[in-house]
């Protein structure tokens, strides 16, 4: 039951129990009856909640001129509609994103919303390539739409659902927000994560504004929640964020050291008139308490009593008279004689010129250069809009996200190896802010950017400098974000750009490109001919078939089919092939991703020799196609390899 409730805490009741109706809805809404009790509801959650889970018809397709040293980077940016790309992802990366971060729009009455309604004669977009090389035009969302925030809720619902089958059992996902929708979504990842693991509720504020007739909304919010909050808390170390300005006192502080060598008293009497100096917009100021200087660094002469009161008395000599010191109300922090004189011995413990006043413990600068994230933070909303116009060279992305704050978010919720998602990629900013990360740290992260061909207003800069969909902004940015890193490393390092060390430092700077399109494998769609005979349409069937099957090799090139069969099969879109050559009449690949391996052969006939090997090595792994198989052969490699044979 924990199990399934960890699965899906949507299908239970606040108080924790299973509830049946919420499965039959994932199966037939016609099932339920409903019946008045306290919960979210809307038009349209049952239907959304079904959208989820029905199968996608798309596929993905790799992008080779699009990206950017592939061969480099498991880093991905999808060109697509993110319901659609998340179903596919839902596979191969269940259970594998540690952290997702989402711009979604906000629902102001001028942003789109996802209709996720595809019927015959509204086709879904990838079935166009007019859309995919162009842009898709998106609907308004409008206020007067009779079910305005169902609309929006019914977007979010589906993809989210998704979206925490994704999540490592340690994973957070963050959702920035404003009042329009911001209560809503409350209520939403309440239902969707469940109210036990909601992190908290973030405030940024950009800077004052003057748009409203009444109170000027100066701020907007970032939603965490955990995937399991337990699990969460048992992590050490994490959801901790470096302090700002350290760097700077710590220039000073190596300045005045070489300066004063081992002369800590004037050392301490600079740093403390540099703190007076700086003006109170300084990040450093906040830290003028740490202005004490010893032989081991920097420190704050912090409070040496117990906790709340009623701590040990004992006597405390101090280091110069020998004479008792006096002893703080609340009582000694250590609740020995002889643990305090060990803190004295290491020079732990900071004492007035006499015995008149209560000692303090130090507390190095150096350790303690984290702390827990506020709830409450400015960060200039201009400035990242000035950074992003740098680099693209003109505004071609109107509001974007800060890379700055979004790698604060990204850096203390992850550790070395993780995957960041975000679904609703914008101007690729979470990705920015991960190239950046890794610049500057070594924890290779990488990231997967999911953005539809939404198509760019004519009129707009954006338009005019030549990016004729949002996703070509996405793509773009980033690799103007891996150019100049590695164009600083080049300056910087110049040896490690030649000869067999370039790999090694190109590593991690890049990125592939994938685009969703119409799966390769046909649907069937044949309707029989009421006009004509049961014997005829049975022939007017096997000749579909027969075109079909047909098309499947002929149509489609053998890197997009083996793509999308892995991808069925499990295998993350970083997968590696290579050719085996003790296979003589077929040519079969060696697929790996690092957890998964098969081996995979597209030919349209599987010769004897082939069958035969496997035969005597049942434990490999092997996929084909049905149709290059006579029934002789696939009962064998059934019979051979059991389990370990799949045929599409």
């Amino acid at each position: 039951m924990q199990t399934l409730k960890q699965l899906y805490p949507d299908w239970f009741t606040s108080e924790g129990n299973l509830n049946i109706d919420e499965i039959k809805k994932a199966v037939n809404p016609e099932l339920v009856n409903e019946t008045e009790r306290y919960e979210f509801r809307w038009f349209g959650k049952s239907q959304a909640k079904r959208n989820a889970f029905t199968p996608s018809n798309a596929t993905l397709v790799f992008d080779e001129d699009r990206s950017v040293n592939p061969s480099n980077s498991e880093n991905l940016i999808i060109e697509g509609e993110n319901l659609e790309v998340l179903k596919l992802l839902s596979g191969s990366y269940r259970e594998k994103i540690k952290c997702i971060y989402i711009d979604p729009p906000y629902n102001t009455g001028k942003d789109f919303v996802y209709s996720d309604n595809f019927t015959q004669e509204k086709r879904a977009y990838w079935e166009n390539s007019e859309y995919i090389e162009n842009g898709i035009k998106i609907d308004t969302n409008t206020e007067n739409d009779g079910r305005y925030h169902s609309n929006w809720l019914n977007m979010m619902y589906s993809r989210l659902i998704i979206a925490r089958q994704l999540l490592k059992d340690d994973g957070v996902v963050f959702i920035s927000i404003d009042d329009n929708e911001v209560h809503n979504l409350r209520k939403l990842c309440d239902d969707v994560f469940g109210v036990e693991n909601f992190v908290g509720q973030m405030i940024w504020t950009g800077g004052r504004k003057n748009d409203s007739k009444f109170i000027s909304t100066s701020h907007e919010y970032i939603i965490a929640y955990s995937k399991n909050l337990e699990v969460q808390k048992s992590k050490i170390g994490q959801w901790r964020i470096k302090k700002k300005g350290l760097e700077e006192i710590y220039s000073k502080y190596e300045s005045l050291l070489k300066k004063y060598k081992s002369d800590v008293k004037q050392i301490e009497i600079e740093l403390k008139e540099w703190f007076k100096g700086l003006p109170n917009s300084n990040p450093s100021k906040a830290h003028k308490h740490y202005s004490s200087v010893d032989e081991n660094g920097i420190y704050f002469p912090d409070n040496i009593s117990w906790p709340g009161g009623g701590g040990p008395t004992y006597e405390v000599l101090h280091p110069k008279t020998k004479k008792p010191v006096i002893v703080p109300s609340r009582g000694w922090l250590y609740s020995s004689p002889e643990k305090m004189n060990e803190m004295i011995l290491m020079n732990k413990v900071h004492f007035g010129e006499d015995e008149n006043s209560v000692p303090c413990l130090k507390s190095y600068l150096k350790d303690r250069e984290y702390q827990v994230p506020f709830s409450v933070f400015y960060q200039d909303g201009r400035a990242s809009t000035k950074r992003l116009r740098k680099i693209m060279g003109e505004d071609v992305f109107e509001h974007p996200k800060d890379e700055k704050v979004l790698s604060e978010l990204i850096e203390f919720c992850t550790t070395k190896g993780d995957i960041v998602l975000d679904f609703f990629g914008g101007s690729g900013t979470t990705g920015h802010a991960v190239l950046e990360l890794n610049n500057s740290n070594d924890n290779n992260l990488n990231f997967i950017l999911v953005q539809i061909p939404e198509a760019i207003d004519e009129k707009s800069i954006a338009f005019k400098a030549g990016y004729k969909k949002i996703s070509d902004i996405t793509i773009e940015r980033n690799k103007r974000v891996v150019q100049n890193i590695i164009k600083e490393k080049e300056t910087q390092q110049p040896d490690l750009f030649t000869g067999d060390k370039k790999e090694d430092a190109l590593q991690g700077l890049g990125f592939k490109v994938f685009k969703l399109q119409k799966s390769n494998f046909p649907r069937v769609d044949f309707a029989p001919d009421p006009e004509k005979t049961e014997e005829e349409n049975i022939e007017l069937l096997k000749t579909y078939i027969a075109n079909k099957e047909l098309q499947l090799v002929n149509a489609f090139n053998k890197p997009e089919l083996i793509t999308e069969i892995l991808l069925k099969n499990g295998f993350n879109l970083n997968y590696k092939l290579v050719l085996q050559t003790q296979f003589a009449s077929n040519e079969i690949h060696f697929a790996s991703d690092g957890e998964k391996e098969t081996l995979i052969c597209l030919d349209v006939v599987i010769n004897p020799e082939t069958v035969d090997y496997f035969k005597n090595n049942t434990d490999k792994k092997f996929i084909c196609l049905e149709r290059a198989l006579d029934t002789t052969k696939k009962y064998n490699l059934k019979h051979y390899l059991k389990e370990n044979f799949n045929a599409f």
